[in-house]
């Protein structure tokens, strides 16, 4: 038995029986665990049900939904990346186009070759697992915020609020494009904000009172020391999930209106994963308590977050929160601190 991907299963969606038996004793026989499907409907519904499910091994041509519409369906509405193998004839070469153009990430030709198959899967993983390393960035940010111990859970409510931003833009501002997959990366990412941290002394990041103004110059480091730190990274990969690891790390300070740090970015110029990690932090750094403050009820940052939208804030964003108060709320009770 190989080591397959920890955790990982496929599902093979064909509505040819034959086809996904033969499709399912060669993964099983390798040690994958199979989920099957004979139409892209039932295909999307056991991948929205079940996180497992790393690969999508398809069919083009079937009833109901095809391939090429469940392709479509996966890349624009999971709430996770899947890694996408179509199935194709060798003539068929329009098709094998348009699948790769859609999102697909391989293809095999039909008949499937048992060795082909695995080399695929195997390829496979080898990018799922370039592109999952959340509990190590998850490590890393932590890093830095050990250093300020009253931060608790900081990083934890940041993912959260980042999350219920991202997931009502996907349903409430199509226009903004993002996708449910990209609201999950950016949520995922959103703890290394201040990663940029690890630079600025103890005696700043800690202390008591307010920051002079050279205090505070370097303060707003944080922001260049930790987009450099994942810049290098990712001049090296080009992988989509570090390049929203940049933006966030250097653009989160960033305002709508132009006043922001390190760039003076204004509007849409400011990266949507920065301008929607932006408000997920500042909702936390004035809710909660630390050395240099008390923390303030959600009605009175509910009334600071709405006067500055337009200003600090992109006003969907903003939108976006007062829409979603009650689920900032419950993540607020979820991670509440220790008196």
């Amino acid at each position: 038995m190989s080591s397959a991907f920890i955790n990982s299963r496929v599902l093979v969606v064909d509505d040819d029986l034959v086809q996904r038996a033969l499709l399912r004793m060669l993964l099983e026989g390798e040690g994958y665990g199979v989920e099957e499907a004979a139409n892209g409907n039932a295909a999307f519904e056991l991948l929205r049900r079940d996180s497992d499910l790393k690969f999508l091994v398809t069919d083009l041509n079937m009833p109901e939904m095809d391939g090429f519409e469940l392709l479509q369906l996966v890349r624009k509405r999971s709430v996770r990346y899947v890694y996408v193998i179509v199935l194709t004839a060798s003539e068929d070469r329009d098709s094998l186009l348009k699948a790769l153009a859609l999102g697909a990430d391989d293809y095999l030709l039909k008949p499937v070759h048992p060795e082909e198959l695995m080399l695929r899967i195997k390829a496979g993983e080898r990018l799922l697992k370039l592109e999952s390393h959340e509990e190590l960035m998850f490590a890393m940010a932590k890093l830095s915020e050990y250093r300020s111990p009253e931060t608790g859970f900081h990083l934890e409510r940041v993912l959260h609020y980042s999350r219920i931003i991202g997931r009502d833009l996907v349903d409430h501002c199509p226009e903004l494009e993002l996708t449910a997959a990209d609201a999950e990366e950016i949520a995922r990412l959103s703890p290394l904000h201040d990663i940029g941290k690890v630079a600025i002394s103890d005696s700043i990041l800690n202390k008591p009172g307010k920051l002079t103004e050279e205090e505070f110059e370097l303060m707003k480091s944080h922001t260049t020391a930790g987009g450099d730190l994942i810049k290098d990274i990712y001049d090296k990969t080009g992988s989509p999930y570090l390049r929203f690891a940049y933006e966030i790390v250097k653009y989160h300070h960033e305002k709508w209106n132009g006043t922001g740090y390190p760039d003076g970015l204004a509007g849409e110029d400011i990266p949507l994963s920065a301008r929607i990690v932006a408000l997920a932090d500042v909702y936390d750094a004035i809710s909660c308590k630390r050395c240099y403050k008390e923390a303030m009820s959600h009605h009175k940052v509910r009334e600071i977050i709405s006067s500055e939208k337009g200003k600090h804030f992109d006003p969907r964003i903003v939108e976006a929160f007062l829409r979603q108060e009650e689920a900032f709320l419950a993540t607020q009770e979820r991670y509440k601190e220790k008196e």
